[in-house]
């Protein structure tokens, strides 16, 4: 019998591109299947070729439904890939929102850099259109929490809580009678979250592929929601506007929740909120549908609905660009990578009377990272934009576990892995934290990077 082997295709070494094969007994499972996003080197890798034909994988597992995560399956389905992809039903019904999107967003820049004439290629390509990820909806498959999933020769899969975001999982693959057991954490939520339930404990594996992503920081004893309300009123008191790009899933209802709160008990003013995402839009209706992924009742899931305008439309869009009355516009993408958020940025960030508010992480080489590092001039459509707007950030309101959090997960599991691989983290955050595990609880820990193929033995 062969020896099951892991290879590490994404999310070695750095936050984005999740992608992980699984061989074992001649089948292959390919553990997400996500974008690199980011800086243009990590954003090239997307173009590259995988270096295992999609024909030959036999199915995907989707630990949710960030672009990160699942936003290269179109891509693998347009090159081959014929089996299911298999997730949570929540995961399903976001990836109904977000792959399109993603693919009609590529067509848009792609066709707007054309016109404009600014792309290096000639013409500039999406790397895949919305047509393709319609097709690759055709393959998701749902299934539920802790019910393990038959995949065939005598493999299983079971999927489990893991907060963070409606359907997000941790997926512990079982390989087969006298075979190992592999655990894959996927995207790890905050315990006593204000939004999401806590992630459920870490069940028993051999091995046990880990996020990172805040493994050498602490959200901090700060409530963000005082921050927060600080930024608006102040911004407001001076005749501005908040612009808070926020990711349109999970982010955005969060941030929905604590404006309702704050409003409830008049700790801002009474300014006009808007949510200026149509997926965003949608996301929010699912957590009625979704209840028991999250904390809210039936009161707190109205007031989130009902404080924000929904905005949907591109001319209501394009209204608020003019709107010079103080107001909260809450619109994605979270790093300003993109999406309508950009339009806003270019028009209300040179003044100074706005404020643009970060909250959760920013990866190197968006221009989220850029604000928050202090730089004050942004390149958008073709050209510079001068920032003069106030930049706050607020790293409380993240959806990851920090690093006291991580390792509340890491010790809920029952005896300690043969060896644990640590991804989705920057390499600073990576090495802090496999020292700790390792001083802490005596794990034998490796980072990998990306290509990295290791036997579990």
């Amino acid at each position: 019998m062969t020896t099951p082997r892991l290879t590490f295709l994404g999310a070695a070494g750095t936050v984005t591109g999740s992608k992980y094969l699984l061989e074992s007994a001649g089948r292959r499972l390919l553990i997400d299947c996500g974008l690199f996003q980011g800086m243009k080197a990590l954003r090239t890798m997307n173009w590259e070729q995988l270096p295992i034909d999609p024909a030959s994988i036999d199915a995907v597992l989707l630990t949710h439904a960030h672009i990160d995560h699942s936003g290269y399956l179109p891509a693998l389905i347009r090159d081959g890939f014929k089996g299911p992809v298999w997730c949570t039903s929540a995961t399903a019904e976001l990836c109904r929102l977000l792959l399109p999107d993603s693919g009609r967003l590529q067509e848009e820049d792609a066709a707007y850099a054309n016109r404009k004439g600014y792309s290096k290629h000639h013409p500039a390509l999406p790397l895949y259109n919305e047509a393709d990820a319609e097709r690759a909806l055709q393959h998701v498959r749902s299934l539920r929490f802790d019910e393990p999933k038959d995949l065939g020769h005598g493999m299983s899969a079971t999927f489990s809580h893991a907060g963070h975001i409606l359907g997000a999982s941790s997926v512990r693959v079982a390989l087969g009678e006298g075979q190992p057991s592999v655990l894959f954490s996927g995207d790890l939520g905050r315990y006593d979250d204000l939004l999401m339930r806590d992630p459920n404990d870490a069940p028993a594996a051999d091995f046990l592929v880990m996020e990172s992503t805040y493994g050498d920081r602490q959200h901090g004893d700060d409530d963000p929601t005082d921050d927060l309300a600080q930024a608006i009123s102040r911004t407001v008191a001076r005749g501005g506007s908040v612009i808070i790009p926020a990711f349109a899933v999970g982010r955005a209802q969060l941030l929905l929740h604590v404006i309702a709160q704050l409003k409830a008990r008049s700790a801002i003013p009474d300014v006009p909120v808007f949510l200026n995402s149509p997926m965003a839009v949608d996301t929010t209706a699912l957590y009625r549908r979704f209840a028991r992924g999250h904390r809210l009742d039936d009161t707190q899931l109205a007031a989130m609905a009902g404080v924000a305008r929904m905005v949907r439309s591109v001319e209501e869009s394009k209204a608020l660009n003019r709107n010079r009355m103080p107001s909260v516009i809450v619109s994605a993408s979270g790093m300003a990578t993109g999406g309508r958020v950009l339009h806003h940025l270019a028009a209300l960030g040179p003044d100074p009377r706005s404020t643009i508010i970060l909250v959760g992480y920013q990866s190197p080489g968006t221009r989220g990272a850029d604000l928050q590092a202090g730089k004050r001039t942004l390149r958008m459509f073709g050209g510079d934009v001068d920032i003069r707007a106030e930049v706050v950030s607020i790293s409380g309101l993240s959806a990851h576990g920090d690093a006291d959090d991580l390792m509340r997960w890491a010790k809920s599991m029952p005896g300690k892995p043969r060896r644990t691989f640590l991804v989705h983290g920057e390499p600073p955050a990576q090495q802090v934290f496999a020292a700790r595990l390792k001083d802490t609880l005596g794990w034998q820990v490796d980072i990998p990077q990306r290509g990295t193929n290791v036997e579990l033995t």
